[in-house]
């Protein structure tokens, strides 16, 4: 069973919500950093491809937000 596009939109959020907080477990958190990335901009991606702006915007910020703790803290 595949998920819908907006089931799909919530389980990219959610991967990139785990593997950002993977990255403070990690030893190696460049990895776990990488991944969250991934994860958000395919739902970033997948959000602006439905119209859904709010959401675009949302996870735009939250992926800012992570690149900026990564840089402060792993860089």
């Amino acid at each position: 069973m595949s998920l819908d596009p907006h089931q799909r939109l919530q389980a990219l959020e959610q991967l990139g919500e785990k593997y950002y907080d993977a990255m403070y477990d990690s030893r190696y958190p460049t990895g776990e950093y990488a991944n969250a990335k991934d994860a958000f901009q395919d739902a970033i991606k997948l959000a602006h491809q439905l119209g859904e702006t709010e959401i675009e915007k949302r996870l735009e910020a939250r992926l800012a937000h992570i690149k900026a703790v990564f840089r402060s803290q792993f860089s």
